[in-house]
């Protein structure tokens, strides 16, 4: 093993990491942030709670859809690009840029017309009082299906490229351009003119497709104006390796087809509780209205999941990273070192996700309070998903690595076990558990498919169980100790304000939030975790702040 070697890469993981976590993260904390005036803009808690509800039920099967049109395209590219890069077959990967434009053109406009023309049907059987207003909103989201795919090719190739600071940076542009325009529309339409909101919502859906303008816009130009393959000439390439045009299109499916199936895995636990969380709510609880149902939807699958997503952004922005990572060293046949990317990779998640988890669970109160107003079911399933996001990362990170590692297939038998526990689940937990028994019945699948996922790896590519049961063990002993500060804190605030009370939650959260993140700094440092995780990065700040 190349010690020097696997610091560069170790450094390539990180700082992708870091890069992709600032622009997901960035971009999650937005789409959060901007629901607090958008709600407030709606009218009333329950107009509020009913219009996101409405949003994400559009929402989900959009994401199914731009799943199966892009999902394992931007990784598949990324993955192949990375390889033949790795073997100066420079012209090859143009083929593959230009390739995978033409597919994403039909696939993007397939997916598009099956969302238009099966919006009501999906509409008739979701959790939604009014099948209308269901029908409208998701059909607004039929322009974004028809860019979007494109887009995710421009991502793959940058990520190919080891780059991850313009598809980062693109996600931010995209992000803030749909932000400015959600809510520029929302308030026009319901402050100003006194529209319906089943208007303001479709617009807000719409905004998708303004986004993605702007992110492709970015990209195009930077493409211009960095080096890469695309921009090589054909003397620079080994041409040693012939691929035709029909094999490079059936080889971008077939190494994209896996990652659509695992990339929609997450969406697909949230189409099944879209699908049957209402007609199995009539069944167990028949004096239920179906207007409760909306509401009740719209806090754990809207309000509560949108809190998540900044917890499973990390989760996401590291599976994005590790896949060019791993590609790489299989193509070199490096696999002792395959293996100690992914022990590093496992390690690097858990030392973000475990702390986010627990200070999520700790602060739930005021955090939900700040973007939603005060709800006690709401803080009930927020800490139930904080939990459950965890196990949606590690979902993220070994679905993507297996991709990478060549072991799509068992990865999908892992999901589909995954998916069937949940099938199974959802009723027992739903009447044992009543409407947070969705999470459950997601919990339970997902710690299946994570189980075999790791049977894979360690079947098939191995690694070192003790390093990481060890190296997790500690993590999560300093991230429970600063647990117990941060409870103790908040505690302790709370004799002094009032949570229900929006500024003084923020007030509230800003500071427990401060003294988490200060003590399992200080903990990681001293005990040289950092060091152990981030790198020589940590050990230079260990030493600015003195401590030894």
């Amino acid at each position: 093993m190349n010690k020097e070697q696997n610091v560069q890469e170790d450094n390539r993981m990180v700082a992708g990491s870091s890069w992709m976590s600032f622009g997901s993260l960035f971009s999650r904390i937005l789409g959060a942030v901007y629901i607090i005036p958008w709600m407030i803009w709606m009218g009333t808690p329950e107009q509020a709670d009913a219009a996101h509800a409405l949003y994400q039920i559009a929402y989900t099967p959009y994401a199914f859809f731009l799943a199966f049109a892009t999902a394992g395209v931007p990784s598949a590219i990324s993955k192949q690009i990375s390889h033949f890069n790795a073997i100066q077959e420079y012209e090859i990967s143009k083929k593959i840029y230009k390739q995978g434009l033409f597919l994403m053109a039909i696939t993007g406009i397939a997916s598009a017309l099956l969302l238009y023309f099966l919006a009501p049907s999906i509409a008739e059987s979701s959790a939604i009082a009014n099948k209308d207003s269901g029908i409208f909103v998701i059909r607004s989201l039929v322009p974004a299906l028809l860019i979007i795919p494109s887009l995710s090719v421009v991502r793959g190739v940058f990520q190919g490229h080891n780059r991850m600071r313009e598809p980062a940076l693109s996600q931010v542009l995209e992000q803030l351009a749909r932000v400015i325009f959600i809510l520029g529309t929302a308030y026009i339409i319901r402050q100003l003119m006194h529209g319906e909101v089943v208007t303001a919502v479709a617009f807000s859906t719409f905004a998708a497709f303004i986004g993605a303008v702007f992110a492709i816009g970015y990209l195009l130009i930077r493409m211009k104006q960095i080096p890469t393959a695309l921009n090589r000439e054909f003397e620079e390439s080994k041409n040693q390796v012939f691929v035709s045009t029909p094999d490079l299109l059936k080889d971008i499916i077939k190494t994209s087809i896996p990652f659509v199936i695992m990339s929609t895995g997450l969406t697909i636990f949230q189409m099944v509780d879209q699908q049957t969380f209402a007609p199995l709510m009539h069944l167990i609880y028949p004096t239920v209205s179906d207007q409760s149902i909306q509401i009740s939807y719209g806090i754990i699958q809207a309000n509560a999941h949108k809190l998540s997503t900044i917890i499973t952004s990390f989760g996401s922005a590291l599976a994005i990273t590790s896949v060019p990572v791993m590609s790489d060293l299989i193509a070199k046949k490096r696999y002792r070192d395959v293996s100690y990317q992914f022990e590093q990779a496992v390690q690097l998640l858990m030392f973000i996700m475990i702390p986010a988890v627990i200070g999520m669970f700790v602060v739930a109160e005021p955090f939900y309070t700040i973007f939603y107003s005060f709800n006690a079911f709401g803080i009930h399933v927020t800490r139930i998903y904080a939990v459950t996001s965890l196990f949606m990362g590690l979902f993220l990170v070994l679905g993507n690595i297996l991709q990478a590692v060549n072991l799509r297939r068992l990865g999908i038998y892992a999901l589909g076990a995954g998916i069937l526990v949940k099938l199974i689940a959802q009723p027992l937990f739903l009447s044992l558990i009543g409407e947070s028994g969705m999470l459950f019945s997601t919990m339970a699948g997902l710690l299946v498919t994570i189980f075999f996922m790791f049977r894979a790896m360690y079947k098939n590519i191995g690694f070192s169980i003790p390093f990481i049961f060890r190296r997790v063990l500690l993590i999560l002993l300093l991230a429970l100790i600063m647990g117990v500060v941060t409870f103790a804190s908040s505690w302790v605030l709370g004799l002094f304000i009032d949570y229900g009370s929006r500024l003084q939650a923020l007030f509230s959260m800003l500071i427990t939030g401060a003294i988490g993140v200060v003590v399992y700094g200080y903990l990681t440092l001293k005990t040289r975790l950092a060091e152990s995780v981030i790198g020589p990065q940590a050990k230079k700040f260990r030493n600015k702040l003195g401590i030894k």
